[in-house]
C-alpha cells in the first residue's frame, strides 16, 4: 500500500487565513490570530489529546480529531511551526512550543535552511533538514516505516507541497471567524479542484470541514 502524504486537521479562517504575520514567542500564530477560536472545535471534542477533564463532544468533530494520528509514522513541518527564531540558530535550548511531551510521537522533520543536531523529547525525535519538498518527503517516508506522513504546516509549507504536487489527502477545518490579513492558504478552496476531489461537510460546532483527495 502506498504511503500517503496527509494534511490533518489544519485550521483556517473563513477567508482562508491560517496564521497571522509577525510571529513572536508571545503570539505563536502571529499578530491578530487567536488560536483558541480556530481550534475551538477540536478542543471541545472527547478525543482532544490535551484534554484534562472528562467529557467532550462526540460525532464528526471527534472522529476527525481521532483521525489526526491514525497510521501516521512521521511528520513534516516548517520552521515557523517549530518556533519563532529566524536565521541561524542562536538558542539551541529552544525545543519547540510543546514542552517535554510533544504530541507527535513520531520522527518530525523540520524544514530549515539552518540545520542543527537532532534531539529527542519523550517519544518524538526532531530532525532539522534542508532540501526541497520531494527530498524531505523521501526522508520522512523512510522514517515512517510504511506508515503515512503527516504534513503539519504552517501555511507556507503546505503551499510548497501543494505546488509540488505531493499532497495526497487534506482535511482543512474552516472556522466561521474572519481575519482579514495574514498567511493565506487559499482565496477559495475551488482553486484546488483541478487536482483534488472535494467534499464539504458542515459541523454543528460551526466549522466546515473540507476533505480533499487527489484525482
Amino acid at each position: 500500500m502506498a504511503q500517503l502524504l496527509r494534511v490533518q486537521n489544519f485550521n483556517v479562517s473563513r477567508d482562508g487565513i491560517g496564521a497571522g504575520e509577525h510571529q513572536t514567542l508571545e503570539n505563536p500564530f502571529g499578530h491578530g490570530v487567536d488560536p483558541a477560536k480556530l481550534f475551538a472545535w477540536a478542543g471541545a471534542t472527547a478525543s482532544w489529546p490535551m484534554r484534562t477533564a472528562p467529557g467532550g463532544s462526540r460525532g464528526l468533530d471527534d472522529y476527525l480529531t481521532r483521525d489526526y494520528a491514525r497510521n501516521i509514522g512521521a511528520e513534516i513541518m516548517g520552521r515557523n511551526k517549530f518556533g519563532p527564531q529566524r536565521g541561524p540558530w542562536e538558542n539551541h535550548e529552544w525545543r519547540g512550543w510543546w514542552g517535554d511531551e510533544p504530541p507527535f510521537r513520531t520522527p518530525v522533520f523540520v524544514m530549515t535552511h539552518h540545520e542543527r543536531p537532532s534531539f529527542t523529547l519523550s517519544d518524538t525525535t526532531f530532525h532539522f533538514v534542508a532540501g526541497d519538498p520531494a527530498t524531505v518527503l523521501e526522508q520522512a517516508r523512510e522514517a515512517a516505516q510504511g506508515k503515512d506522513v503527516r504534513l503539519g504546516g504552517g501555511v507556507t509549507t503546505i503551499r510548497q507541497f501543494l505546488d509540488a504536487g505531493l499532497v495526497d489527502t487534506m482535511h482543512v477545518a474552516v472556522s466561521p471567524v474572519k481575519l482579514g490579513s495574514g498567511l493565506r492558504l487559499w482565496d477559495s478552496p475551488d482553486e484546488l479542484l483541478d487536482r483534488f476531489h472535494l467534499e464539504v461537510v458542515p459541523s454543528p460546532s460551526g466549522v466546515t470541514h473540507h476533505l480533499f483527495w487527489r484525482k
